[in-house]
């Protein structure tokens, strides 16, 4: 994609401005205008540059106004106290939407290496509704800083080694006739993994084999090593066809195991000790740092090997930070994990650095994010308890979507109400997720996220729609528009601005990957076609004017598709 970002360049014309003027520029402080519409922004900064440079802030406003003079694409008028108001002329928006794509880069010739930790499931059970965050904000991540040139390393950091996978291992080993087909046993992990645990905690002789099992897993044992591998198969199979189901780019290719640094954690150990960062403690190997404080002012352990001789999480992802940092070479590694294990990643992350396997310029951050909860303000989970898979989820969206679009359309076929349900049962769960607050805890609800009315993806795909649908009707092929786009009206200056506005989104949304940024901005477009459509009359008008609208209206799509593309939501012609 491509295009600019209109802030940034109005900041840079006040402040070559105030440059002239003899005065010190701040911090840029240009916004869109909360109150005014059609192309209007606002400069705040002047109010802090005119007490910085003893000036009364209209006096200053003017002094900028009046360097600026009659510009040929903006126009300045001074507003209230000092601010002021910038209103873009419909000619520079003609010219820039004439050369706006959705096709081309937004990156600034800068190319990242970016590794993002996201989804890792626990292969020991299926994927559950609280997988859901993790997956599809570490995506739209992935799909966002890729459109923007930069390379992006998939890592999948699944959770396929530990105790838990001894009982798992025995109770598959008890239950398999000879010969039998294993895969056939874990249909249903969910089950298989609750009669394992089950067992586990009520028959200790049972238990007792379980921990021989983890012995034997690490010492490769080639039966167990066998069964293990079987498992782990037929989960990672379980994980794919979610991902394929919730359109997440996510690959087999993409996984890279708790396992794969297993040989790598003695070597962890012993650099930490060559460097004289470990210290036994209750006969574990730890980390004491004094950034890392609890009650009493007492130092908090990070343990990298535990007493039994063990390693725990931390371990293995100090390993996974030095083969990001080292092999890879990355230049940020964003881990979407759950707000939960801050305190965790903060200890890897400063162990990390102490030891030397994070650079002085490479950035590893933490996005961490909220809980899905039910309408009770309750956790998602089943009426006994249980996680609630995520696969159910994704049916039932497609379930509930079908029925809604049997109502709206019944003049397509069996087959096209599946396909077109199966786009906004899905886009649906996605956006009700992106479209929130990451850090926030939100309710799940069906009918909020499902509803063709709002910030939602139905509405978002069916303004979409209904641009396809003009094509339709006027027999018109939107490659073969050629005519410039003429901007007369104020809805259709507002429209055309806001698609100009799909790189500032971007580049908002890239500051801390917040993906309800660029939610709000698809949503506010999809708002101006709709007004612009009512407003604006396309296929009744003179062919100069039918032209230029159906060629605004054609860029609208491609903005939406693509917009709705970064989310990894999907469009359809017809709805």
């Amino acid at each position: 994609m491509n295009g600019l970002n209109i802030k940034q360049l109005l900041d840079e014309i006040i402040a070559q401005a105030m440059q002239q003027a003899g005065i010190e520029h701040p911090i840029a402080q240009i916004r869109q205008s909360q109150k005014l519409e059609f192309g209007h922004y606002q400069a705040n900064g002047i109010m802090a540059a005119a007490k910085k440079n003893g000036y009364p802030p209209r006096v200053l406003a003017q002094k900028v106004t009046d360097i600026l003079g009659d510009h040929a694409e903006f126009s300045f008028e001074i507003a209230g106290p000092g601010f002021i108001n910038i209103r873009l002329k419909a000619a520079f928006i003609e010219q820039n939407i004439a050369q706006f794509s959705t096709t081309n880069s937004t990156s600034d010739g800068k190319q990242k290496t970016v590794v993002i930790d996201y989804s890792a499931p626990n292969l020991a059970k299926e994927m559950h509704i609280g997988h859901l965050r993790s997956t599809v904000i570490g995506d739209t991540a992935a799909r966002v800083l890729e459109s923007c040139n930069h390379k992006v390393v998939r890592a999948n950091h699944v959770g396929d080694w530990g105790a838990q996978f001894g009982s798992l291992l025995a109770y598959l080993d008890q239950i398999t006739v000879v010969g039998e087909e294993i895969s056939s046993k874990l249909t249903d992990l969910e089950k298989f993994y609750q009669s394992a645990s089950k067992l586990f905690r009520g028959d200790k002789e049972f238990a007792a084999t379980a921990r021989q099992y983890v012995v034997k897993l690490q010492s490769n044992d080639p039966q167990c090593y066998y069964l293990w591998e079987k498992f782990i198969g037929v989960s990672l199979d379980h994980c794919q066809s979610v991902y394929d189901k919730l359109n997440i780019s996510l690959t087999i290719a993409d996984v890279k195991a708790e396992s794969a640094y297993n040989e790598d954690l003695p070597v962890i150990v012993k650099i930490l000790q060559d460097k004289t960062l470990l210290t036994e403690s209750d006969g574990a190997q730890c980390v004491f740092l004094d950034e890392f404080k609890g009650k009493n002012e007492r130092p908090l352990p990070a343990i990298v090997r535990k007493s039994d001789g063990g390693y725990p999480y931390l371990a293995t992802d100090l390993a996974a930070t030095r083969h990001r940092s080292e092999i890879i070479n990355a230049d940020e590694v964003l881990y979407v994990v759950g707000a939960s294990q801050q305190l965790h990643l903060r200890q890897v992350f400063a162990v990390a650095r102490a030891a030397g396997f994070i650079g002085p310029e490479q950035i590893f951050r933490h996005l961490p994010f909220g809980l899905i909860l039910k309408a009770d303000g309750k956790p998602f989970k089943t009426r006994d308890g249980a996680d609630v898979k995520l696969i159910d989820v994704l049916n039932e969206a497609t379930d509930r979507a079908l029925k809604l679009i049997k109502e709206k359309n019944s003049s397509m076929t069996e087959q096209e109400q599946l396909k077109v349900a199966e786009v906004v049962g899905i886009g649906a769960i996605k956006y009700a997720e992106l479209s929130k607050n990451r850090t926030t805890d939100y309710i799940f609800d069906w009918d909020t996220m499902l509803s063709f009315e709002g910030n939602t993806a139905p509405y978002l795909q069916y303004a979409y729609t209904r641009i396809r649908s003009l094509f339709r009707k006027s027999s018109t092929d939107p490659s073969r528009l050629t005519n410039p786009i003429s901007l007369q009206e104020d809805q259709e200056i507002l429209l055309a601005l806001r698609v100009l506005q799909l790189i500032e989104a971007i580049e908002a949304y890239l500051e801390d990957y917040q993906a309800n940024i660029l939610c709000n901005y698809l949503y506010e477009l999809a708002r101006s076609f709709m007004s612009f459509y009512e407003h604006c009359p396309i296929l009744t008008e003179s062919h100069q004017i039918k032209a230029s609208r159906l060629q605004l209206a054609n860029v609208t799509a491609q903005t939406l598709h693509s917009g709705l593309a970064l989310l990894g939501i999907q469009t359809v012609e017809r709805m």
